[in-house]
């Protein structure tokens, strides 16, 4: 029930709740990976079955797929929908040019594929993830599992080069074995602290061999909708410079809140 949730999922549940009124009937929409992205599919899943909505959803992870098919979504492959209206998902950083860090839930590489075959990219978030500088949550980078610890040491080297404040980068790990995301690469993850250049970073990190993608997406999200914990929900539109706030009133339901332990 909505009254049991923490004043982060609260925020996490206005801001996927509001994100969802942008999906319109016969759409093709991109779906993100991650705790908020999954309030997103489940509000989504809601709209489905009560109003009617007919859509065409693309996963960006096996996960998220799964959990489309489980609320009634209409799964289709990237391929299959060619190009979307739009793509929802969530962020790790964000800032005041609508910069992202994305990759904590090790789905960047089609997250990013999709967002960027869409017509327009909406982020849900609360407001933790705003940042005024990127980089002080550990920065993605997808890599094939061959020679990684080459490519660890070449970013690590190439690091050092640019306007960061740290240069050391981690394999993530699931338990005692090396994390596999759906493609069957590795995830490392870079201590930044703080990344200057943006744009200049992410373009460097993928001219190195064995890095497949980045979680820097730069030119790509066009709205943000942050989540609070009291309700209150704000619109942030780059292309008009508009801020606009709203405020969701929570209606204990039945089951849109069960099975959300991601």
């Amino acid at each position: 029930m909505t009254g049991e949730l923490s004043p982060i999922d609260k925020a996490k549940f206005v801001a996927a709740k509001k994100a969802v009124e942008f999906v319109e009937d016969g759409m093709r929409v991109g779906l993100g990976t991650g705790s908020t992205a999954a309030w997103m599919v489940r509000c989504l899943g809601e709209v489905v079955r009560e109003e009617g909505l007919r859509i065409r959803a693309v996963p960006t992870s096996a996960r998220t797929a799964a959990l489309a098919r489980d609320v009634g979504l209409d799964v289709i492959s990237l391929d299959e929908a060619r190009w979307l209206d739009l793509t929802i998902d969530g962020a790790d950083e964000v800032d005041h040019e609508f910069n992202l860090i994305k990759g904590g839930g090790a789905a960047l590489l089609q997250e990013k594929i999709v967002a960027t075959a869409s017509d327009r990219m909406v982020v849900i978030t609360d407001a933790s993830k705003e940042v005024e500088t990127l980089g002080a949550f550990p920065l993605p980078l997808e890599v094939i599992p061959f020679g990684w610890q080459t490519s660890k040491a070449l970013v690590e080297e190439m690091l050092d080069s640019l306007d960061v404040m740290g240069c050391t980068s981690s394999l993530r790990m699931n338990g005692a074995a090396p994390l596999f995301t759906d493609e069957g690469n590795h995830i490392l993850d870079l201590h930044l602290n703080r990344i200057g250049n943006v744009r200049q970073l992410a373009m460097v990190l993928n001219q190195i061999p064995g890095v497949v993608e980045n979680g820097l997406f730069v030119d790509i999200c066009d709205t943000v909708v942050v989540g609070y914990g009291d309700g209150r929900v704000q619109l942030r539109d780059l292309n008009d410079n508009s801020v606009r706030e709203d405020r969701l009133e929570f209606v204990e339901s039945d089951n849109l809140f069960a099975d959300l332990g991601d």
